[in-house]
């Protein structure tokens, strides 16, 4: 059973366009039959995307494919759970790519094959080895020439919205001015703890240092006495520091000293310098920030109005079950 996704139009880029409509009706029904009846037995057909069809073996491969590149922020449960949840787009994601593919193509889109070899080489870089990163390809049926070919269509993609959306877009000054004015409030940089701390793997100095401390000692005293580690850290009261250390040093007050924190193999001593307020950053210190949010709340509009004509213009249907 099938059903259309939009009010399409029929076929006709698939055969000449003059051919009398009768014809041309025969040979469309003759098309999808014959590239069903070739493509059937190898894998089933789950929709037809102008003259492309997108197998279930497309979509497991585009499944595999996205597993690969968010195993660079995710893994594990963690990987699982945002592919599941992601899992009910990929079908759509997949028709709307196709659509691109095709634009771009149509458009002779040439795209650069070393960015192509960079990206793979920062995907790789993610695994210990080579080794695992070839397991990962075949865990997820894949070779290296499947990721080569994504991330080729992946930039082909790009390069067509680049040329049809990006670059057709433009950001005023006074459009900066408006967003920045409606959005004040968030181009605020919260309070800031501003820390200074002394680092040593040493029980001896564990014991000895608090005494020292208590004495009249500064952690510089004991940077050089002891030739251990002092260094800056400004963290704000929003789980930026690990929960042993954040309800250690969140009750100091400026030139009070923490106790000794373990973490893992090493000990923390924790100094607060000063307690920064929370500043209103001024329109011109986040001008490029202001613009980019601008920019990319156009983009994410203007790609949408652009997906929605080749929708329209196209012939889509989906197979259910």
């Amino acid at each position: 059973m099938h059903r259309n996704i939009q009010n399409s139009k029929s076929l006709v880029s698939c055969a000449e366009r003059r051919t009398p409509n009768a014809v041309r009706g025969l040979l469309f029904i003759f098309f999808i039959l014959a590239l069903t009846t070739t493509i059937y037995a190898q894998d089933k057909i789950i929709a037809v995307v102008n003259c492309d069809v997108i197998t279930q073996k497309d979509l497991d491969d585009y499944t595999n494919f996205m597993r690969m590149q968010l195993s660079q922020d995710y893994s594990g449960k963690l990987l699982d759970e945002k592919i599941e949840s992601m899992r009910s787009e990929f079908l759509n994601k997949l028709i709307e790519d196709r659509l691109i593919l095709q634009e771009a193509k149509k458009n002779n889109v040439i795209i650069d094959t070393n960015m192509v070899k960079a990206r793979i080489e920062e995907i790789k870089k993610s695994y210990s080895s080579d080794a695992d990163f070839q397991e990962a390809l075949t865990q997820q049926g894949l070779v290296l020439a499947d990721l080569q070919e994504r991330l080729e269509d992946q930039m082909m993609m790009i390069g067509i919205i680049d040329k049809e959306v990006r670059d057709k877009l433009r950001v005023s000054p006074v459009e900066v001015t408006e967003f920045y004015q409606a959005q004040e409030k968030e181009f605020q940089v919260p309070e800031q703890w501003e820390f200074s701390t002394l680092s040593f793997e040493d029980d001896t100095l564990m014991r000895k240092i608090p005494g020292e401390l208590k004495k009249g000692a500064t952690l510089e005293d004991l940077e050089k006495k002891y030739s251990l580690s002092l260094n800056k850290l400004n963290a704000e009261k929003n789980g930026q520091l690990r929960k042993e250390i954040a309800v250690n040093v969140f009750k100091l007050k400026p030139g009070e000293f923490s106790e000794p924190i373990k973490v893992e193999d090493k000990y923390f001593i924790f100094r607060l310098d000063k307690i920064i307020p929370p500043q209103q950053l001024s329109l011109s210190e986040v001008k490029d920030k202001v613009h980019a949010l601008v920019m990319n709340a156009k983009m994410e509009k203007a790609i949408a109005d652009w997906l929605a004509r080749l929708k329209e213009q196209a012939y889509i249907k989906i197979s259910q079950g």
